[in-house]
């Protein structure tokens, strides 16, 4: 069953509530999206670091409800 965008939208804003997140079905099935998170939560962090709190975020729902996942993760400017 895949995983409609509010859910995996809530599980992200659970995680980074101070987050500027976007997220895109990139195909329109809700199982293939695209996220762009902005949150202090990431600074100091590498890249892969960033990208594993998203999957830890996400509860162990990569590759079952949630099968691909595209992410941009940054830093607010300024932070």
């Amino acid at each position: 069953m895949p995983m409609p965008v509010e859910t995996l939208e809530q599980h992200l804003r659970d995680a980074f509530p101070d987050a500027e997140i976007e997220i895109h079905d990139l195909a329109g099935d809700g199982d293939h999206y695209r996220a762009r998170i902005v949150s202090t939560v990431f600074a100091g962090l590498s890249r892969v670091k960033q990208h594993q709190a998203v999957y830890a975020a996400l509860k162990g729902k990569m590759g079952g409800e949630l099968h691909a996942l595209a992410l941009e993760t940054s830093v607010p400017e300024g932070a």
